[in-house]
């Protein structure tokens, strides 16, 4: 690891860490996503992975999906750990839409739970991220609907104004934080980004006032420089934390002189073996990839098939079929109708998502057939599912476009590490995402 680790960050869902590490490893630095919080002899393997000391240590976690109880449990060690090893700018990646709720994954609780292991007193939170469609204009969060579609403050979204967990009443950011017990927050808006002399003298005076957290406004990609310019020049006085998506990373690496533009398509060569993508995602944006994924044979699951012990028996071995016979599968285990959903097995049904897929790779691999290529989809679905598979570690492949990173994964098991991984947000990616993953013709 650099003597002078300059950036550590903790995803609160898989999907989110892995566009972290994606925006990173495109800009040139040494990058690793754990598993789990790391001890010496994990740090030193990635390294040697990378075959460079690391610039990035990511942590992946499934926080959002959390209470605010089981958060404190979860983040306290992680804490601790970059602590000890000390990276100027601690991120708490969310969700680009700030997913979140006062009673699951609440950023407040976060920031409390984190602050506690930093130096700098004042929290710096980052709304927006131009590349995935997302901008923050005065405190007010505004998310296109789908890639290149109509931008609609966050209150008014067709998706997230009625998300099964967290739905959006409010678009300010400030008092959408503020329900969660983080407050009072102070917004610094884009205006005076224009000196960024003035926007440092009215954050010192904000700080001096004694405000928690301060907002920061991203609306467009030139706004990036002075916010990473701002975070930048607190960080070298006094460690602090950092909370927004990955234009916390952007933001920075501008300032740094690095390139953030991303990469629209992974040069991999095409894997061996079977191709599997598991849909576990409410949003129509998913559900459109899915209906486009037309190379794809596709086996629905009912929540049922997954949790029974016998019924989720025969459903693994129509999937192990399927992948058997060199088939790209596309299993999806969210209703057709997102109303049809039932939210309160929500948790259970992607713990067995998680059990079923291990299981299937695991016994393929047996078989001499491994799944060289698994895509998960979904922010939950993909953090347990992950999280499942007993893997140590992620490192960036390539990208199937924003927020579509491609990973490498790494296990002690055999059957489980190098395999090419695809971990993609509901809202993210273009319709033929998953036929693009395949190698198929779209």
């Amino acid at each position: 690891m650099s003597p002078d680790l300059r950036y550590g960050w903790y995803g609160d869902d898989f999907t989110g860490a892995s566009d972290t590490l994606a925006v990173l490893a495109q800009a040139g630095l040494a990058a690793m996503l754990f598993m789990d919080v790391p001890d010496t002899a994990r740090l030193a393997a990635a390294a040697k992975v990378l075959g460079r000391p690391l610039d990035a240590v990511g942590i992946a976690g499934a926080a959002r999906s959390m209470s605010p109880e089981a958060m404190a449990i979860e983040l306290e060690p992680v804490g601790a750990f970059f602590s000890r090893v000390a990276p100027r700018v601690l991120h708490y990646k969310v969700c680009s839409t700030f997913d979140s709720a006062p009673h699951v994954g609440s950023i407040g609780q976060a920031v409390r739970s984190l602050m506690p292991h930093v130096e700098h007193p004042v929290a710096m939170i980052v709304g927006g991220q131009p590349s995935l469609g997302r901008h923050c204009v005065f405190s007010n969060l505004f998310a296109a609907a789908r890639q290149g579609g109509a931008v609609e403050r966050l209150d008014r979204h067709p998706t997230m104004r009625v998300h099964p967990v967290t739905p959006m009443r409010e678009a300010d950011l400030r008092v959408h934080l503020a329900q969660q017990d983080l407050a009072p927050v102070a917004g610094l808006h884009f205006p005076l980004y224009e000196d960024e002399a003035v926007l440092h003298a009215r954050f010192h005076a904000l700080a001096e006032q004694g405000a928690p957290a301060v907002l920061l406004d991203v609306a467009e990609a030139a706004h990036l420089r002075p916010v990473g310019g701002l975070l930048w020049h607190e960080a070298q006085q006094r460690r602090v934390l950092a909370v927004g998506p990955s234009s916390v990373a952007q933001a920075l690496l501008r300032k740094w002189g690095a390139s953030t533009a991303p990469r629209s398509e992974t040069t991999r060569e095409r894997d061996p073996g079977a191709v599997l993508v598991v849909a576990g995602s409410l949003s129509p944006v998913t559900a459109r990839q899915v209906r486009a994924a037309e190379a794809f044979h596709r086996i629905a699951l009912v929540p049922d098939d997954l949790v029974d012990g016998l019924r989720s028996e025969a459903a693994r071995q129509r999937v192990a079929a399927s992948l058997a016979e060199g088939r790209a599968t596309l299993v999806t285990t969210a209703p057709e109708s997102p109303g049809d959903a039932d939210t309160r097995r929500a948790g259970e049904v992607a713990g067995a998502t998680a059990r079923f897929v291990r299981q299937l790779l695991v016994e393929l691999a047996g078989r001499g057939r491994p799944v060289r290529r698994l895509g998960l989809a979904g922010g939950d679905t993909s953090s347990l599912v992950t999280q499942g598979l007993g893997l140590w570690g992620l490192s960036y492949v390539g990208a199937l476009g924003p927020g579509v990173a491609i990973s490498r994964t790494h296990a002690d098991e055999p059957a489980l590490d190098g395999v090419t991984l695809m971990l993609k947000g509901g809202q993210m990616g273009a319709e033929d995402v998953f036929e693009r993953f395949a190698g198929l013709p779209g």
